[in-house]
């Protein structure tokens, strides 16, 4: 067995002695015993006896033991989990305080069986979660527990973890279940079991906390065609911030102005989103997904691109007559708005037709008034009492649709003069006859010729 004895007599706070064991690889469960002795004849600790338990010649970490005060000599163990292939190495270390008196470390044996008074702990497993999950670490040991015992989580150069929860199975067995709440690439590391009893402490092997960032496309999905109501994408997403394996992706899209929006299952590189609204600004990212809770990562950078106008739903409908003059005639009709246009951009035409001097003369009006609830429009210089075919045209980048055609007469008008060279007179003795040619424009039917 090693010896230790410090004398702390003339020493400043801060000093330190060690006194390490050797390297040890053991196959199966065994136990530390040593005695200590920590007294001071002014009743003030002489310093602080820390253990350590390093792995594998790796970070010395924190104690996993420690006592300031004992004043008789007393008996511990330690209940070391780590079995081959890895090693360890038990550190006794003493670090003065300032004030007189003795440390001593005597008796330190390595037995072939288990503790009697501190639980073993079976090897503990490493766990991967998803960044922003709970990690939660299921540390069961071989022994018995109470209430007085301490329990927690110890990590290397992370912080360490409460107990979150405890199930006693028999005297001989109990789990105890460790979180490490909402890790994050911070918190992954190492970490071991830990237990004090009244008669020692037990140790479990390092396990590795792995934290996985959720998968984030680095590019946005690209355009390989366009639609009316539908949008042909590549998803892009093979470079990912974040880590793998991808084991499902999602298209989510949006309209760029409003609160809709939805999100697809994809299992191919490339995706059709269908039943889309035409002449519309959508949107789309892509969502990946690895496994485990929290799986998956906020969507990748956007494509914003817009869906074709669609041909217009119909014509414009209820083309009527609001007025009837000589020469001009106001027309009205049903309101429509973006269901029927299918477009932002469109413009509405007003056609006619009409017969003058034997030539059907054909024109067309732009008409501005599409918006209000009650559209009309006004034809103007037209001539009295004469048919006009009236039809609404309705255009937008894609095609047109055509109202019902409505033909309306104008009221008539006063007529244009008798032509004066045509007034002939025969005069008789008592009487004076006169002919003459109609007039050029007669704008309706004569009723009276007055001389």
């Amino acid at each position: 067995g090693s010896f230790m004895l410090v004398n702390t007599s003339g020493r400043f706070a801060g000093q330190k002695a060690h006194l390490l064991l050797p390297h040890l690889k053991e196959n199966d469960t065994h136990c530390i015993d040593f005695h200590y002795y920590v007294s001071s004849k002014s009743g003030s600790s002489p310093g602080i006896l820390n253990i350590y338990v390093k792995v594998n010649d790796g970070p010395i970490g924190n104690p996993i033991w420690n006592t300031s005060i004992t004043a008789t000599w007393n008996r511990a163990e330690l209940a070391i989990s780590t079995f081959w292939p890895s090693f360890y190495q038990v550190v006794f270390e003493v670090v003065t305080s300032g004030h007189p008196g003795y440390v001593a470390i005597d008796e330190v044996k390595v037995l072939g069986h288990p503790c009697t008074k501190t639980p073993h702990f079976l090897r503990l497993q490493s766990v991967e979660v998803n960044a922003g999950q709970f990690a939660t670490f299921q540390c069961t040991a071989n022994g018995g527990t109470d209430s007085n015992d301490r329990l927690w989580l110890q990590g290397v150069y992370v912080r360490d973890a409460p107990l979150k929860d405890i199930k006693v199975f028999n005297f001989r067995r109990f789990v105890a279940l460790f979180s490490v709440v909402n890790a994050t690439k911070r918190d992954a590391g190492n970490y071991r079991c830990m237990i004090q009893t009244e008669g020692g402490v037990g140790v479990s092997n390092y396990a590795e906390l792995i934290v996985k960032e959720p998968p984030v496309p680095i590019a946005p999905p690209q355009l390989s065609s366009v639609g009316a109501t539908y949008l042909w994408i590549q998803l892009n997403a093979n470079s990912i911030n974040g880590d793998g394996p991808i084991i499902q992706r999602e298209v989510e899209y949006r309209t760029s102005s409003g609160s809709w929006y939805d999100i697809q299952p994809v299992d191919s590189t490339s995706y059709k989103i269908g039943h889309l609204d035409p002449d519309t600004e959508y949107e789309i990212s892509v969502l990946l997904t690895r496994p485990g809770e929290g799986g998956t990562g906020s969507p990748g950078p956007a494509l914003k691109t817009r869906t074709k106008c669609a041909d217009p739903m119909r014509g414009p409908r209820k083309l009527e007559v609001v007025e009837i003059k000589s020469r001009q005639i106001t027309i009205c009709w049903e309101p429509f708005g973006y269901n029927v246009t299918r477009c932002h951009r469109y413009n509405l035409t007003v056609h006619y037709r009409y017969q003058a001097g034997g030539q059907e003369q054909v024109r067309e009006e732009v008409s501005w008034d599409t918006e209000s609830s009650h559209p009309r429009h006004t034809i103007t210089n037209l001539s009295p009492y004469t048919n006009v075919s009236i039809k609404l045209v309705l255009m937008n980048p894609e095609g047109r649709k055509e109202s019902q055609e409505l033909v309306v007469q104008t009221d008539e008008d006063v007529p244009s003069a008798v032509p004066l060279e045509s007034i002939q007179g025969s005069t008789f003795e008592e009487k004076i006859f006169l002919q003459w040619r109609e007039p050029v424009q007669t704008y309706g039917v004569i009723t009276l010729y007055e001389v």
